[in-house]
């Protein structure tokens, strides 16, 4: 199962097409939220389905967080703004611990981050939009075969 992964796009158009473009063929697509409306311009650009959440920038009346199973692991998708992901990690990992996630997706920062501990993958995309701590527009791809997760952080 091939998912890309998504966030913080804001609005941005231009950005929004050429992330698009790389997530045709994907079986999923995850948005972190900011700008969750975003989440159906990608969907109708690429074809594929999306789930997202809202994040602090959003005003829909959706979730802000879902846990649900996809290619036989346990996915935790949330913005992040309400776990404090700009001041640390540990809240975020808390929750991912009670919700027994085995991957955690979320946003916020958008600074992208690829990281595992006690066997749980917390994984950000980074910013296609606006990104910090440099110019780079990324987006995320998770590839899970088997008991194997592959992820991967992509510039756009």
């Amino acid at each position: 199962m091939k998912i890309g992964v998504i966030g913080d796009t804001h609005g941005s158009e231009s950005w929004i097409e050429k992330a698009s473009r790389m997530l045709e063929g994907c079986d999923m697509i995850l948005h972190t939220g900011d700008n969750f409306r975003d989440s159906i311009i990608i969907h109708r650009m690429s074809g594929v389905d999306v789930v997202a959440v809202k994040g602090n920038c959003d005003h829909d009346d959706v979730e802000e967080e879902i846990v649900f199973e996809a290619g036989g692991k346990r996915i935790m998708l949330c913005h992040g703004h309400a776990y404090g992901v700009k001041f640390g990690m540990r809240s975020l990992k808390t929750r991912a611990m009670v919700e027994k996630a085995d991957i955690v997706v979320f946003g916020h920062t958008h600074v992208a981050l690829c990281e595992t501990e006690d066997g749980t993958l917390f994984f950000n995309p980074g910013s296609a939009a606006r990104p910090r701590m440099g110019d780079m527009h990324t987006i995320g791809f998770l590839e899970i075969q088997n008991e194997a997760i592959n992820a991967i952080i992509t510039v756009i």
